[in-house]
């Protein structure tokens, strides 16, 4: 059995769709509720067993570094005014045997470009990749820890994928399976609903082994010179099982305005202190 010890952050993206909050603001630093974005990604990660965590970045962000680093004067102004329950929240942003790494993608070359970035700190092992913008909400095992549980041989790939509505097919990649499986025969990249081989839409979580890198090297760039990371697993299909799960969760579509508003209002209703409000709301 492997055990999914490493996972990839694609955070390098200047995130237009929230400006002008996002020119001084990293994306993934922006708050659901009372927690940056990032956080519930890293947990994510935490919880499918990572103890390494390794962000592709672009060289103008440094919030999500600043984010999970000691804050020393901070923590020490905490600690002088006994506010202990403060202090605990701050310091425990992650495990203490969870350690971050952070890569630099040079140019937005594409999905692909990103992870192939991350090789060097995976190496030759199996990892996970997790969109931030997908945040996936569950009261048991996190999507990734269920999807890393179906990759324990090192060897078998695993998408995330959920039903989307056959109308709006053409906004994600489609996998087709196998008739009454789950393995992955081919993928279609935004089809028009009526080109569409199913409803099945690949979401913000995968699970690859190590033999990706080497895809991905090999792999023409298309429009724009971006490596995508779905033509490279479109190779993977052909060597090896890839599978589609269908995973147990809520998933979020913060990447916008809207999915940001439903992620928030959702934590709201969870919270013992604000989910009047969030009735009041729903009344009004």
């Amino acid at each position: 059995m492997t055990r999914l010890r490493k996972v990839v952050f694609p955070v390098a993206g200047m995130g237009t769709r929230f400006l002008p909050a996002t020119k001084v603001v990293a994306k993934e630093m922006l708050p659901v509720l009372d927690r940056p974005l990032i956080q519930y990604a890293v947990d994510e990660a935490v919880d499918a067993g990572a103890d390494t965590l390794v962000f592709v970045t672009n060289r103008y962000k440094h919030a999500i570094e600043d984010y999970f680093d000691s804050a020393y004067e901070l923590e020490e102004t905490l600690e002088r005014a006994g506010k202990h329950e403060l202090l605990a929240l701050v310091q425990g942003l992650l495990p203490k045997h969870v350690r971050c790494v952070y890569v630099t993608q040079q140019q937005a070359l594409g999905l692909g470009h990103a992870v192939l970035c991350a090789r060097a700190v995976i190496g030759d092992e199996p990892f996970g990749i997790i969109l931030p913008d997908d945040l996936i909400v569950n009261d048991g095992p996190s999507a990734l820890r269920q999807m890393a549980e179906r990759a324990a041989d090192g060897n078998t790939g695993v998408l995330a994928v959920e039903e989307v509505p056959r109308a709006d097919t053409a906004k994600y990649g489609i996998v087709d399976i196998e008739a009454g499986g789950d393995r992955i025969r081919h993928t279609v990249e935004k089809p028009k609903p009526e080109d569409a081989p199913s409803n099945l839409a690949v979401v913000g979580r995968y699970v690859l082994p190590p033999r990706i890198f080497d895809l991905l090297e090999q792999t023409t760039p298309g429009a724009g010179g971006e490596i995508q990371l779905t033509d490279a697993i479109a190779a993977l299909l052909k060597e090896v099982p890839v599978l589609a799960h269908r995973f147990a969760g809520t998933r979020f579509d913060c990447g916008n305005k809207a999915g940001m508003v439903r992620a928030t209002l959702h934590f709201a209703g969870a919270d013992p202190t604000l989910r009047h409000l969030v009735a009041g709301l729903a009344a009004g």
